[in-house]
């Protein structure tokens, strides 16, 4: 018995998950909706990911630039830089970089959070009075880990072309104008949206992990650094799973 309860634990473990994660899009869209929880976890989410996103994004962007532009010095085609700059940072190092950061920071935090509180049966006293914890805490914290995600990506991205260009232009002494010229030489407004939408999922994908994880905690104190490493291992799986199966589709769109 003891056997067959291991051997199906993970299986339990994903059918909990969908099922929260189910229960949490139906909450979204019934009243009450706590604004005040959104609004703390939104600023606490973007206070703690803001600047370890930047300052994982400039050397990220740097080496990339200066990888591609040793390889077009090569062929005398320098100036095709800042296309090479453009399809890097807005197609994966914007998004990957967010999801790193929101997952590492942001998740982590919001599963020590739910996990202390589950260990302390506060989740338990809010359903004896009536009050559903998915709707109060956890659609909440997972809509500020997607508008988190979302708006870094574009920040993240922004910083990155603009690293790039500087290092590029003052570093490598590649023009200016053909730098910018060549920024929507291949990467449009398609290519955007498909990043928009991939940093969207990341940053969904991060908060309903690290709540499940923090709702369904057990084992005491060390239970919940057991999560919030989870948290991060798990989170860090699915960025793979999704970047494949968002840059899949997107490229059906996005290259005519």
């Amino acid at each position: 018995m003891t056997l067959a309860t291991s051997a199906t634990k993970p299986l339990r473990g994903v059918g909990e998950f969908f099922a929260m994660s189910l229960d949490t899009l139906v909450q979204m869209f019934k009243p009450p909706f706590a604004w005040r929880e959104y609004v703390l976890q939104s600023w606490f989410v973007a206070r703690v990911s803001v600047l370890p996103a930047l300052m994982l994004t400039m050397p990220y962007s740097v080496l990339l630039v200066f990888t591609f532009n040793i390889l077009l010095t090569e062929f005398g085609a320098a100036d095709f830089s800042g296309t090479g700059a453009a399809i890097g940072t807005v197609n994966q190092i914007g998004p990957i970089v967010t999801v790193l950061v929101v997952s590492g920071a942001g998740a982590t935090a919001m599963c020590a959070d739910l996990g202390a509180r589950t260990i302390r049966e506060e989740l338990d006293a809010m359903r004896v009075m009536g009050i559903n914890p998915i709707q109060a805490l956890v659609v909440p914290r997972v809509l500020a880990a997607t508008t988190v995600a979302l708006a870094l990506s574009a920040t993240v991205i922004l910083v990155g072309l603009v690293g790039a260009f500087f290092f590029t232009v003052f570093i490598q002494n590649v023009s200016a104008g053909a730098f910018v010229a060549g920024l929507t030489l291949l990467t449009g407004v398609s290519d955007v949206i498909v990043s928009l939408v991939k940093a969207t999922l990341f940053g969904m994908a991060a908060g309903l992990i690290a709540c499940y994880k923090g709702i369904s905690v057990g084992g005491g104190p060390a239970g919940v650094g057991n999560a919030v490493n989870e948290t991060v291992v798990f989170t860090f799986m699915v960025l793979f799973a999704i970047n494949v199966i968002v840059t899949a589709v997107g490229i059906q769109f996005t290259v005519q």
